[in-house]
C-alpha cells in the first residue's frame, strides 16, 4: 500500500502542471441536507476532472525511451481526456481506447488533444485491446493500478486535509479506486478521524462485490454512469479500500442523475452523474451517523453535456 509519503512525493511531481482546486463550503448543499458541506471542486481540474493528476503523474515518471514510444490508455472518459490532454502538453505520443457508452465529449475532447482513439463495443473489449498495444512496446497508463496514479490522485486528499474545516465524513466516488485509495491514503494520516465512504452506481458495483469476495471479481456493467464502471477493481485499489474506507455505499443511476440536477440546482456545480451520486449517498451516510455531521465532497468530474443530462432526466422521469 502507498503512505501518506508517496502522496506528498506526487503532490511535488505535479505541481505547476495541474490546479490546487477549490475546497469550499457550500451554503447550498449545506441547505440541502440540513448539515455543513464542504465540496471540494475537481470539475474545476484542468481536463475537467480530478484524472489530470494521475495522468501527469505517470507521464513524468516515463524514461526516455518509454516517452519516445508513446502510451495507452482504457477509460471510459475522463482518463482518457486526462491521458490525452497532459500527453499533448508533454509531447507524449497517446493512443486512448473507449467503449462506444463512453461520453462523446470526451471522445471529441481527447481526439482534438492529438491522441489516437478507438472505440469498441465493451468495457472489456477496450481492456484486451489495450493488452495489444502495449504488446507492440506502449506504455500503459492505468487509471487506478498503479501506485504512482493512486499517490497523484490522494493530492486530492491533501489539499482537502489543509484546506477544509472540521469534517467527520468524506464521500468519494469510486470506479477503478484509485481515487478513493488515494484520498484515504491521505485522510488517514493528515485527519485520522475523518470517516471515508465509497459510492458506487447498482450497475457498476467493482469495489462492494470485491469487498464481499474478499478480493477483486469481474462485475457485469449496466451503469449509464461509464466513468464509474470498471469491469473489477484491482488488488491494489481493493486492499486501501478494504483497510482505510468505512463502508460503500450504493446508489442508482435515477439517483445519481437527480443528483446532478441538484448540484446544478442547489450549489450551482455542473458535476456529471459520477458526483451527483454523493448526494444522495449522503443522506444515507446522514441516516448513519447521525446529527453533527459535517460532510465533505469530492466533485470529482463535470465532463457531461446538458443534451447528456436532458436525456437521462426524461429517461429517469425527474424532469
Amino acid at each position: 500500500m502507498i503512505t501518506v509519503a508517496d502522496v506528498e512525493a506526487a503532490a511535488e511531481r505535479i505541481t505547476g502542471h495541474v490546479l490546487r482546486t477549490p475546497t469550499v463550503p457550500s451554503p447550498g448543499l449545506s441547505a440541502l441536507l440540513g448539515v455543513d458541506v464542504t465540496a471540494k471542486l475537481e470539475l474545476l481540474q484542468r481536463t475537467g476532472s480530478f484524472k489530470a493528476r494521475g495522468a501527469t503523474a505517470k507521464l513524468l515518471t516515463l524514461s526516455e525511451v518509454e516517452r519516445a514510444a508513446g502510451v495507452v490508455a482504457v477509460s471510459g472518459g475522463n482518463h482518457g481526456i486526462g491521458v490525452a490532454v497532459m500527453a499533448g502538453v508533454l509531447g507524449i505520443e497517446a493512443a486512448v481506447v473507449m467503449p462506444r457508452s463512453a461520453p462523446g465529449r470526451a471522445v471529441e475532447i481527447a481526439g482534438a488533444s492529438g491522441a489516437n482513439v478507438t472505440l469498441v463495443d465493451t468495457m472489456d473489449g477496450a481492456f484486451a485491446l489495450v493488452e495489444e498495444l502495449r504488446a507492440k512496446g506502449l506504455t500503459l497508463v492505468h487509471p487506478f493500478d498503479d501506485p504512482v496514479v493512486i499517490a497523484a490522485q490522494g493530492t486530492v486528499g491533501l489539499e482537502i486535509a489543509e484546506d477544509a474545516g472540521e469534517l467527520t465524513d468524506v464521500l468519494v466516488s469510486i470506479g477503478g479506486g484509485g481515487l478513493i485509495a488515494g484520498v484515504a491514503t491521505a485522510l488517514h494520516a493528515r485527519r485520522p478521524g475523518v470517516r471515508i465512504w465509497g459510492v458506487e452506481t447498482e450497475g457498476a458495483r467493482a469495489m462492494s462485490a470485491a469487498l464481499a469476495s474478499g478480493g477483486p471479481v469481474p462485475v457485469e456493467l449496466s451503469s449509464i454512469v461509464s466513468t464509474l464502471s470498471a469491469p473489477s477493481v484491482s488488488r491494489l485499489t481493493y486492499e486501501h479500500v478494504s483497510a482505510l474506507v468505512t463502508d460503500v455505499l450504493t446508489v442508482t443511476d435515477a439517483e445519481a442523475v437527480r443528483g446532478t440536477l441538484d448540484m446544478a440546482d442547489h450549489s450551482k456545480l455542473w458535476a456529471e452523474p459520477a458526483a451527483g451520486c454523493l448526494l444522495p449517498a449522503a443522506r444515507q451516510v446522514l441516516e448513519r451517523v447521525g446529527e453533527g455531521a459535517r460532510l465533505g465532497l469530492v466533485v470529482c468530474g463535470g465532463n457531461v453535456t446538458t443534451t447528456d443530462v436532458a436525456t437521462w432526466a426524461e429517461r429517469f422521469g425527474l424532469r
